[in-house]
């Protein structure tokens, strides 16, 4: 086959897989392993919240919290690690699932994590005046702990009447009801009954032997109300999502008249699926007239059950409020919205992404990093309008080499729409601003890939931020 054959052989196929990956929207962020995602609409934006499993770790050995944000809920801007274990004097190892909640104009972050006190697992408070922090211990110490094992996994939501509820536990439901300041509670922790009627079975230490059940919770519940026009019934207007099954795990869920119950098991939303993860852990939000339902895979490289990230699917309950059946994808959701290229980028708001790393400081906060020859940024539904742009100017930094910096409209293939010339500066984070004319001027709505090359091997360069103008 000679060398004219063979391309034309090759060309194609890259393209295909190019296409493909074009799709791929899931998992949502792909510079960190992103788990157990806990959604927040705040002020017209969708923040989620989650762990963040270690790279090549052998077990759930984690040791920060991460906060993602979007307004379109295809592009996504990270805001970092605005608490971790170190937030905690009390806490030492599993910074395990989470979930925020705003009140009054603060925001509340319940997580759990191991106790130095106690030696088990304990559920604790953090609160900032912003949803993407600075975020610190509210109180010094643990809100609940016992010494025991199973205080795992957060869930709250504050009721129309206004009294806020927290729950947690595996292989039981504990709850409490919290005082408004959303720091302390009113009352002895309680529990749910654990029966077949409610969650499928009883608990594991009821259940009778050879006797084949239903379902089973195990962890991860999410408590929320119903929605509100098409509840299935008047009387079941609190749901409880959970992971279920045993291991591996599928998402089912419960409903009720009232958050202590009693409790009716409803049936499975997400079933077993080929996610790569033998865990999982969802949350549900409606935004901008749209129900998405968010969870975690294995499926990015290097993943599985110890690198999980964080999914999202749009779905529509059923006319009488209940869940349909809600399956993985690799595509995820379209956007519902378009970013604006004629304001400030940060270069870590993103699509979907090849290669990178994400870092932050004090400085300049979150930046992209871990550049190299071949790597990617694609954004989505990028709005050009009518207007022309003339300039890209994009701010960086590089310790040895530098490299180049390629726009493309549509694919990493597409029309080269402006390249810049990255130099060494003098340091990682001796920041330039660098400004190139545009080679082609784009109108209307496009996708955009920042295609990053140089000499292939080492790291070339870091990238803070980047933006358009006429």
């Amino acid at each position: 086959m000679n060398n004219k054959t063979l391309a034309q052989v090759l060309l194609p196929l890259a393209s295909c897989l190019l296409s493909l990956n074009g799709l791929a929207q899931n998992p949502i962020v792909q510079t960190w392993f992103t788990t157990d995602p806990a959604p927040m609409v705040h002020d017209g934006t969708m923040y989620v919240y989650t762990g963040h499993d270690e790279d090549g770790a052998d077990f759930f050995w984690m040791q920060e919290w991460r906060v993602y944000s979007s307004q379109d809920m295809v592009n996504w801007t990270d805001h970092g690690s605005p608490l971790a274990l170190e937030s905690f004097s009390w806490a030492d190892d599993r910074a395990w699932a989470s979930q925020t909640i705003e009140r009054n104009g603060k925001f509340y972050w319940y997580i759990c994590a191991h106790s130095k006190i106690t030696n088990g697992m304990a559920i604790g408070v953090a609160v900032s005046d912003s949803p993407t922090g600075p975020f610190h211990d509210a109180i010094g110490k643990p809100l609940y702990e016992d010494g025991k094992w199973d205080h795992i996994d957060p869930t709250v939501m504050i009721d129309d009447d206004g009294q806020a509820w927290l729950m947690w536990g595996n292989p039981r439901v504990y709850y409490l009801k919290l005082n408004p300041d959303m720091i302390s509670y009113d009352g002895q922790v309680g529990t749910l009954p654990m029966t077949e009627e409610s969650f499928g079975s009883p608990a594991m230490s009821e259940r009778e032997k050879g006797k084949k059940y239903k379902d089973s919770y195990v962890e991860g519940p999410w408590l929320m109300k119903a929605p509100r026009s098409t509840s299935h019934t008047s009387q079941n207007k609190y749901y409880l999502l959970y992971a279920a099954g045993g291991v591996p795990e599928h998402i089912a869920y419960s409903s009720a008249p009232t958050p202590t119950g009693p409790w009716t098991y409803v049936g499975e939303i997400m079933p077993l699926c080929n996610t790569n993860s033998f865990t999982n852990h969802c949350g549900v939000a409606d935004f901008k007239g749209h129900s998405y339902f968010f969870y975690h895979t294995g499926k990015l490289p290097k993943g599985g059950g110890f690198g999980r990230s964080m999914a999202v699917e749009e779905f529509q309950y059923n006319p009488d409020g209940t869940f349909p059946t809600i399956m993985p994808t690799d595509q995820g959701v379209k956007p519902i919205g378009t970013l604006n290229p004629y304001t400030r980028i940060q270069a870590e708001t993103m699509a979907f992404s090849r290669g990178i790393k994400t870092e932050q400081n004090d400085a300049v906060g979150v930046y992209v990093t871990e550049i190299h020859h071949g790597d990617y940024i694609k954004l989505q539904a990028v709005d050009f309008g009518q207007k022309t742009p003339r300039t890209l100017s994009a701010r960086v930094a590089s310790g040895l080499r530098g490299g180049q910096i390629e726009l493309h409209a549509d694919s990493l293939n597409g029309t080269l729409l402006a390249r810049i010339e990255v130099p060494a500066t003098g340091g990682w984070e001796n920041w330039q601003t660098l400004t190139a004319e545009l080679n082609s001027v784009p109108t209307g709505i496009h996708d955009i890939y920042f295609a990053f090359t140089g000499r292939k091997g080492p790291k070339l360069f870091n990238f803070d931020w980047w933006e358009m103008k006429e």
